[in-house]
């Protein structure tokens, strides 16, 4: 087992873990708890984030080892240097917007980011394909005099980068609390009879909204209870046919053979004839 605590740099980003040494390393002998801000080490340098797990233990099946350590504390020096950070960042966004037209590139700028020690600019946008970026790259190099790179990332994560309203009027998922993608399909928005019409399922980003799969697994399991559309049934009222299953109420719409009449009945009163006896 290992002591651990996870650290997130961004506003719903992934949650990574780190080791947070010994707690006599600390003042009153205490690990960083959440909502604490830390400096640790990162493959890409030094880092600025908040704990938001832990202390807790660990398997070591469930980590990526090594671990990297947390270095140690942030202090108010070390927010004051992030806030800077950001200010020169949104300096760089607007040369770097420049560049790109000066280049003719056909790509759009999403963000920028400087490392928390300044080693590293990393510049994120959006293309349709390859960017040959290469001059790009020794232009921007040439002003700000550090380590340039140019990421690619894709329209789902330019949403959670830019954040937005969805057709829900609340605030994007991706950008306030989901730290990693689901996969989603078009399955889903089925399982729920939902429209498939893609400009009532599709989110900003133009994928199919990640909402699409917060209730997917609860109506599978309902479903599993109930009868299919087209099975025979035995029913209070007589037997029939299914012509319609509403998962939310957990109830079954079925076609009553003498009577002819269309009836709704709580999937519990209702009894699926085997194969053996469809007709």
């Amino acid at each position: 087992m290992f002591t651990v605590v996870g650290v997130r740099f961004k506003k719903a980003g992934k949650i990574y873990y780190f080791d947070p040494g010994n707690p006599e390393d600390y003042q009153n002998n205490k690990y960083p708890s959440p909502h604490e801000y830390v400096i640790v080490e990162t493959a890409r340098g030094l880092e600025y984030g908040e704990v938001v797990v832990g202390p807790k233990e660990v398997k070591e099946g469930d980590l990526v080892l090594p671990l990297k350590k947390v270095i140690r504390k942030a202090t108010e020096q070390d927010r004051q240097q992030v806030l800077e950070n950001k200010k020169k960042a949104k300096e760089a966004f607007n040369i770097c917007l420049d560049k790109i037209e000066k280049h003719g590139l056909d790509m759009k700028l999403v963000d920028v980011e400087y490392t928390f020690d300044r080693s590293k600019i990393i510049f994120y946008f959006t293309a349709d394909g390859r960017v040959d970026f290469r001059e790009l790259v020794k232009d921007l190099a040439s002003v700000f005099r550090t380590r340039i790179e140019l990421r690619q990332i894709g329209v789902r994560d330019e949403a959670k980068m830019l954040g937005g309203l969805g057709p829900c009027g609340r605030q994007l998922c991706c950008a306030t609390f989901l730290g990693e993608f689901d996969p989603v399909s078009i399955r889903m928005a089925k399982q729920q009879n939902l429209t498939l019409n893609p400009g009532k399922i599709s989110g900003l980003c133009g994928r199919l909204m990640c909402c699409l799969k917060y209730e997917c697994d609860v109506y599978e399991g309902i479903r599993e209870n109930l009868p299919a559309v087209g099975k025979r049934v035995i029913t209070p009222e007589g037997e029939g046919k299914v012509v319609d299953v509403n998962v939310v109420k957990e109830s079954v719409t079925v076609k009553l053979d003498e009577e002819n009449q269309i009836l709704e009945f709580p999937f519990e009163e209702v009894i699926e004839k085997n194969d053996d006896q469809q007709s």
